[in-house]
């Protein structure tokens, strides 16, 4: 879905009507979708958010507690959303 002037960024998984709305999907792909999107735009700024969201990402899936139930864990999509974030904040700041 990538172009020489325009992009789509997005995972490559389907709707999931049947987990819609539980708070068991795993974020993680769309999350990176935005780091693949800010690499295309291909500016310094939006390059080093790109590896602070895959920073932030690895850092998170680094302690095998934080799984969604995909990946044999408990978490929600919120609180997987939550420690990505939280992850970025402390790495900005």
């Amino acid at each position: 879905d990538i172009g020489d002037q325009h992009a789509v960024f997005q995972p490559s998984h389907g709707s999931a009507p049947d987990i819609a709305g539980k708070g068991i999907a795993n974020p993680i792909a769309t999350i990176l979708s935005v780091a693949l999107m800010l690499d295309w735009l291909g500016h310094p700024k939006t390059r080093c958010g790109a590896a602070l969201i895959r920073s932030a990402v690895e850092t998170v899936l680094a302690n095998p507690d934080n799984r969604t139930r995909d990946l044999g864990g408990q978490m929600t999509t919120s609180q997987m959303g939550d420690a990505v974030l939280r992850t970025l904040e402390v790495a900005s700041s």
